[in-house]
C-alpha cells in the first residue's frame, strides 16, 4: 500500500423496515481490533516521509548544471491523496487536518457554492454518544470550513425514520452546531421530492428523491460508521439512502441499488465519522456498551475506497459488502487500497 504517515500536531414518515429495528436478532459482528496502523513505504514511486513530518515527494535535480549557475530549488509537489485518515484528536481538529491533507476545503468548495451536508440523523431518541447519529462537532466543523471557503449557502439535512426531523435534529446535537457555525438545518418537505432517472443504473433505473440534492453545487456525505442488520455496515454508500423517498424498496438487491444511486448523486467529499462507532445492534443501537471510541475521521473523494477502509474498523472484509463489490464492478471507485495513495495521520504523535 502506498501510505505516507505524518505525525502532525431524504420526505416520508414511513418507518424503517423491521430489519432495521433497534435490536435485530442478527449475530453481532466480531470484536474490533482497531485502526490499521501499518505504514508501508513505497520503493519507487513515492519518496519516504522526511524527518520534518511533511508528506510531499522529494524532488531532485537530474541534469548537470554549469558551475557558476545557481541550482534552482524545486518546490515540493503536493501529493493528491486518494484517502486521508486522521486519528487521536478532537472532532474539529480531526476534520481540519484531514481536509487540509486533501488540499484544503477551497479545493472542493468554490466561492458562492450551494453546499448540502448529508449526515446520518436516523432517530430522535438517542444523543450522539450512542453512535446512531453523526458526531455534531464534525458536522459543525464542516459547515464552518465551507463558509470559510466562501460557500454561498451551507444546508444540512436528513430524513429520520425514528421520530420527526425537528426533534431528531435537536436531540442529535447537530442543529446546535450547524447554527452556531453559520449553516442552516433544513426539514426535507414532501413537495420537493421529484422523480429522477438513473441512466447508468443497472437495477435502479429511476427513483424519487429530494430535488435540492440535484441542484447543489457540492454534496458532502458525512455518515457515522456503524453496523446494520441488512447491509451489515452503514458507511458512505448506505448513507445516501437518506435522500430518497422509498427507502424500504431499496432493500431488494441493496448493494447494487446503492451503487446505482451513487451514479446519480456523486458526493464531492465523503467524510466518515469514526469518533464513536456502533459495533452491535445497528443502525440504532441503544446501549453505550455497543459503542467503541476511535477518535478517527476518514476523508476521500472515492466512496468505495472510503467504505473499504472503514470496514476494517469492524474486522469486515470489503468483498463481503455487496455495495463495495457492486461499486468496484461499475468502476465508481476502488477497493484495492494497496494501490492507492493513503495518508494516515496521528495527531497524538
Amino acid at each position: 500500500m502506498l501510505r505516507l504517515a505524518a505525525g502532525a500536531g431524504a420526505l416520508t414518515v414511513q418507518q424503517l423496515l423491521a430489519a432495521c429495528s433497534p435490536r435485530p436478532t442478527s449475530t453481532p459482528l466480531p470484536s474490533l481490533t482497531g485502526i490499521p496502523t501499518e505504514v508501508v513505504h513505497p520503493t519507487s514511486t513515492v519518496a519516504p516521509t522526511n524527518p520534518t513530518g511533511t508528506s510531499a515527494p522529494v524532488i531532485s535535480a537530474t541534469e548537470a548544471t554549469p558551475t557558476n549557475t545557481p541550482v534552482p530549488q524545486a518546490s515540493p509537489t503536493p501529493v493528491n491523496y486518494d484517502l486521508v485518515v486522521v486519528k487521536n484528536g478532537e472532532p474539529e481538529a480531526l476534520v481540519r487536518k484531514a481536509i487540509e491533507a486533501m488540499g484544503g476545503m477551497s479545493k472542493f468548495i468554490k466561492p458562492g457554492a450551494k453546499v448540502i451536508i448529508k449526515p446520518n440523523i436516523c432517530v430522535d431518541y438517542h444523543t450522539y454518544e450512542y453512535a446512531a447519529t453523526t458526531n455534531p462537532w464534525i458536522v459543525g466543523a464542516l459547515v464552518k470550513m465551507c463558509k470559510e471557503a466562501g460557500a454561498g449557502s451551507v444546508r444540512v439535512m436528513d430524513q429520520p425514520f425514528g421520530g420527526t426531523a425537528k426533534s431528531a435534529y435537536a436531540k442529535s446535537g447537530i442543529e446546535e452546531q450547524v447554527k452556531a457555525n453559520g449553516g442552516e438545518m433544513v426539514i426535507m418537505s414532501g413537495y420537493k421530492y421529484v422523480p429522477a432517472k438513473i441512466p447508468a443504473g443497472k437495477h435502479l433505473k429511476s427513483t424519487v428523491l429530494y430535488d435540492e440534492f440535484l441542484k447543489a453545487d457540492a454534496i458532502i456525505n458525512v455518515p457515522i460508521a456503524k453496523t446494520h442488520s441488512l447491509a451489515r455496515l452503514t458507511l458512505g454508500m448506505k448513507n445516501l439512502m437518506g435522500v430518497i423517498d422509498d427507502r424500504p424498496g431499496m432493500h431488494s438487491d441493496l448493494g447494487q441499488r446503492l451503487a446505482d444511486l451513487y451514479t446519480l448523486l456523486r458526493p464531492t467529499l465523503n467524510v466518515i465519522d469514526a469518533v464513536r462507532i456502533l459495533t452491535q445492534f445497528g443502525p440504532t443501537g441503544g446501549d453505550l456498551s455497543y459503542v467503541k471510541k476511535l477518535d478517527t475521521v476518514l476523508v476521500s473523494r472515492d466512496i468505495v475506497a472510503a467504505d473499504t477502509y472503514a470496514a476494517g474498523f469492524f474486522n469486515v472484509k470489503p468483498d463481503s459488502l455487496d455495495y463495495i463489490t457492486a461499486g468496484v464492478a461499475m468502476k465508481i471507485g476502488r477497493s484495492d487500497l494497496n494501490h492507492l495513495m493513503i495518508q494516515e495521520i496521528n495527531l497524538a504523535a
